[in-house]
């Protein structure tokens, strides 16, 4: 598990703040958005889960909402905060169906796939 590869800074290059412990997300089930090579997916968005999203999700093959008991997976919910995949988001996004999410909770490396501007027009963490 090492995740040198990369500083763990969100897209302010502030150190990067949980995303979620109930359920408990990211690519390491750290509760943050935490990522490293190994982590092909590039989960590092930290969301919030609306119906609307999970459905979309599940329509695109990702289904986020089904329990996965084999996994320790409750499936999410509205309301749930998860680390997305960068370039799941994107794709939420270009079908106008992206959900809000938490910026001080987002890693830098996502704005390898969602341009920073984008990914503000979703923050719930703004001024």
């Amino acid at each position: 598990m090492n995740k040198d590869t990369y500083n763990q800074v969100n897209v302010f290059g502030e150190p990067l703040i949980p995303c979620s412990y109930n359920p408990k997300t990211g690519f390491y089930r750290t509760g943050c958005c935490e990522t490293s090579n190994a982590d092909i997916g590039n989960h590092t968005v930290c969301a919030i889960m609306t119906d609307e999203f999970l459905t979309y999700s599940k329509e695109a093959g990702n289904d986020l909402s089904t329990p996965v008991p084999a996994y320790g997976f409750s499936g999410l919910k509205a309301g749930d905060q998860w680390c997305l995949c960068a370039g799941r988001f994107l794709e939420a996004f270009q079908a106008g169906k992206a959900p809000k999410i938490v910026l001080g909770a987002t890693h830098i490396r996502a704005i390898e796939a969602v341009p920073l501007e984008i990914l503000k027009q979703y923050a719930i963490d703004l001024n």
